[in-house]
């Protein structure tokens, strides 16, 4: 899921933070909504661009762990400051230092990738400027875990059970992978229940989901982020309190 948010600078030296309305378009284009890094390789490129076709602007990238603090290793980013001229493409790579054989291989670790972009100081007095920052998940996969594609077909996300317990559902995830939940309903193409928050589960963990158990039913459809950005669905079965991923019917 991609979090943009708006730096505003000018007006007698003043400097706001808001986050951006949708209507707000960044110039340095990320071309993904997560990233996946794979433990069997050094590094991975990330496609950036500037949609802006008069003006060059700078593009600052960065790392932070999973309580939101920068950092510089085990992965990092480089370069960490470029320019991209106007209407061009570049690249940004993000690599792994030593430090990489330290973490965890026998579960996904989060990170997320900024990417700010710095205009051109304007030459007129008393000038806004706005900057748009891009933020986005990064799934360090230890090389354990990386499946083949045959592998890939049957997702892991249809692994998560839920469990009903006082009012409402609880999400169980027993794989060592992060699985994003952005919506829940009661049926197939059905609307949202009112009071769900997507939720992302950390490997091997719980959490409640928003929506009651009225509200959702008995055959829940959940909606989650997988690899590509895209946002399939799980549609379970209850058992008593436990619910199961009916699989989908290929052909």
């Amino acid at each position: 899921m991609k979090r943009v948010k708006m730096k505003s600078i000018g007006l007698s030296g003043v400097v706001l933070y808001a986050l951006a309305t949708s209507t707000a378009q960044a110039a340095i284009a990320l071309d993904r909504t997560r990233v996946v890094f794979e433990g069997d390789k050094q590094s991975v490129s990330l496609n950036i661009s500037n949609d802006n076709k008069q003006l060059p602007y700078l593009a600052q990238a960065w790392l932070e762990d999973e309580q939101g603090k920068k950092v510089s290793s085990p992965l990092t980013a480089l370069p960490p400051v470029q320019r991209v001229e106007p209407g061009a493409k570049s690249q940004v790579k993000v690599q792994t230092l030593p430090a990489a054989a330290t973490l965890p291989q026998d579960r996904e670790t989060l990170f997320y990738f900024n990417l700010r972009e710095i205009p051109p100081k304007s030459g007129k007095a008393n000038t806004l400027q706005i900057a748009l920052q891009t933020r986005v998940k990064l799934f360090y996969r230890p090389k354990a875990l990386i499946k083949t594609t045959t592998e890939m077909a049957t997702p892991w996300q249809e692994q998560l059970t839920l469990t009903k317990q006082g009012d409402r559902y609880v999400a169980n995830n027993p794989t060592p992978y992060y699985i994003t939940v952005v919506d829940a309903s009661n049926r197939k193409d059905g609307v949202s229940v009112a009071g769900f928050e997507p939720v992302m589960l950390a490997p091997k963990s719980s959490a409640p989901l928003g929506g009651n158990l009225a509200s959702l039913g008995n055959s829940p459809v959940l909606t989650y982020v997988n690899d590509y950005g895209g946002r399939p669905t799980l549609s379970f079965r209850c058992d008593g309190s436990q619910c199961q991923v009916v699989p989908e019917k290929n052909g």
